[in-house]
């Protein structure tokens, strides 16, 4: 699977990148026909401390899927998307 992060505004750095990998790695364990993951980080602009965006979007036969989140780090909003990718993943396997 290949993995794309592309962040606006910031500067991801390396903790954050092998938190990236190491997590959406995982998600192939549920669904083996992931061919690649675009994550996005984008800071959103409000006063809001939970204000670190994380989307992810996983292309899979058929619909993509696709999975946004906002906590106050980048990290938390990348687990809340990765928990709630699995689930989908997992549904998606046991309809086909």
């Amino acid at each position: 699977m290949k993995i794309t992060v592309q962040s606006i505004g910031l500067t991801p750095h390396e903790p954050l990148e092998s938190h990236i990998d190491k997590k959406v790695s995982k998600l192939e364990t549920f669904y083996d026909k992931i061919h690649e993951c675009k994550v996005f980080l984008k800071v959103e602009n409000n006063s809001d401390k939970n204000n670190k965006t994380a989307e992810l979007i996983l292309g899979v036969p058929g619909d993509d899927i696709v999975v946004k989140k906002t906590s106050g780090t980048f990290e938390e909003s990348l687990d809340l998307c990765v928990d709630t990718a699995k689930k989908l993943l997992i549904k998606k396997k046991e309809m086909a």
